[in-house]
């Protein structure tokens, strides 16, 4: 009887220990997924990578002191920086001395500086700066700039860099924006053949080969997505349009987030570029810093990347899409269109998070006046509604072309799944425009559910 009790002892103490060892290697297994995933969270340290080594040695000989800040590889946004110690609101997150800026200044110090002085008519300073990235980068290792120009992107995705197939995809309002833009480019390329032609006495090779369209749309890209605002005095070397570029090198790692905010300023007694943050930043995190309020599709536009959940975009409604929903027939249909075209009320019409914008139901209470309403228009642009019926009417019509941008954007999405099997070499555009579409579409859903309560209260 001893010996059966001792024997099951000795199996309960075994079963213990497995136990025991089992959690044990949960503990660890937790601990160690867990690791794994901060890591995956806090990104990828680049500090070794050569690149890298060469650019902060390049800004170390220009007067910038390291700082806390490390290039790093994150899951969500790519490449950026990443704090090696906690930030707090008012902490200076980085300060890049005067010498390390690629200004209009540095042009005009160059090689390109004579040419520049002596062209008539004068050249726009964006010109000005494109010139100088493509001059430098053709010049490859002679160029003193060659640890800035290795780590900037070799391509972009501004809409004007985008195929026609996917440009199509946009939104109405983006995409003859973005068409705009590349005539832009187009237009500054045309205009600028004779200029860069003068450069010649500069290059061995033709000019026509090094200045080429694709260099330009490639620097016209670097200093549209990448430059930080700093205003010079006008010179009158230069044509009238605005000098505010500077292109920081290190600095234009750091990455947008709409939920941050920071204060950007050129220092005039440290004669440096310096960011402070106004949010707070955990150790090994990456710092954002904020390019301003925009929504997804001027991010889009001028940056080349969309916004995950970004509290200010919108979902914008074209005149045509907002017409359509009213009768031809009305005789006051003229007058309507012509009172909200004159005190700009067809244009900036959206649907936001928090669902119809005023100034979208504002339009839509003028359209829906009947004849007998149609001397309250004043009244409605004052704020004030004429009566229930009209109110209704404009709630309703909202719905409407709610559930038809809704349905529209759910083609387009299914229309970019297709392409996306059958052009693999638009692979990553069309996800950029799907990512657009998507965040569209969860505004609209959210649009749709409000204006549904808004319905149901106002019957």
């Amino acid at each position: 009887m001893s010996v059966l009790v001792a024997s099951q002892e000795v199996v309960q103490t075994r079963r213990n220990l497995l136990l025991n060892m089992k959690k044990s290697r949960g503990r660890t297994s937790r601990k160690r997924r867990r690791k794994h995933l901060k890591s995956f969270m806090d990104g990828v340290n680049c500090s070794h990578k050569l690149e890298y080594i060469k650019l902060k040695k390049w800004l170390k000989e220009r007067g910038f002191e390291d700082s806390n800040l490390r290039p790093a590889e994150f899951c969500e946004t790519g490449r950026g920086l990443m704090t090696t110690k906690a930030l707090q609101a008012g902490d200076l997150i980085i300060s890049l001395p005067e010498k390390c800026l690629l200004t209009t200044d540095t042009v005009l110090s160059s090689c390109l500086g004579g040419h520049i002085v002596k062209w008539k008519p004068p050249v726009s300073p964006l010109l000005a700066l494109c010139t100088f990235l493509i001059a430098e980068k053709h010049a490859g290792e002679k160029s003193p700039w060659k640890p800035y120009l290795d780590v900037l992107p070799k391509t972009y995705t501004c809409p004007a860099c985008l195929e026609p197939d996917v440009i199509n995809l946009l939104p109405k309002p983006l995409k003859k924006k973005a068409q705009e833009q590349k005539v832009t480019i187009q237009e500054l390329f045309r205009s600028s053949k004779a200029f860069f032609s003068s450069l010649q006495p500069l290059f061995a090779e033709s000019t026509g080969t090094i200045f080429n369209y694709s260099a330009l749309e490639w620097a016209w890209c670097t200093v549209n997505t990448r430059t930080v605002y700093m205003k010079h005095p006008h010179r009158e070397c230069f044509s009238l349009e605005p000098d505010v570029y500077a292109l920081a090198p290190y600095l234009d790692l750091l990455n947008h987030s709409p939920n941050v905010q920071v204060k950007a300023v050129f220092n005039e007694q440290t004669r440096s570029y310096e960011i402070r943050t106004n949010s707070r930043c955990e150790k090994y995190q990456e710092v954002f810093i904020c390019y301003g309020p925009h929504d997804n599709q001027r991010l889009l536009l001028e940056y080349g990347f969309v916004a995950t959940d970004n509290p200010h975009s919108s979902v914008y409604v074209s005149t045509d899409t907002l017409l359509k929903y009213f009768s031809p027939l009305d005789k006051q249909r003229k007058a309507k269109i012509s009172i909200l075209k004159d005190r700009g009320f067809l244009e900036n019409l959206t649907f936001g998070w928090e669902g119809p914008s005023w100034r979208l139901l504002t339009a839509l209470e003028v359209l829906s006046l009947g004849a007998d309403e149609f001397a309250c228009w004043r009244r409605i642009l004052l704020g004030d509604v004429p009566s229930a019926r009209n109110e209704q009417q404009a709630l309703a019509t909202a719905a409407k072309i709610c559930q038809f941008l809704t349905e529209e954007t759910q083609r387009v999405l299914l229309q970019i799944s297709q392409l996306k099997r059958d052009k693999e070499n638009l692979k990553s555009h069309l996800a950029l425009v799907e990512m657009l579409r998507s965040e569209d579409l969860k505004i609209l859903q959210k649009s749709a559910e409000i204006l549904c309560n808004l319905n149901s209260g106002a019957t």
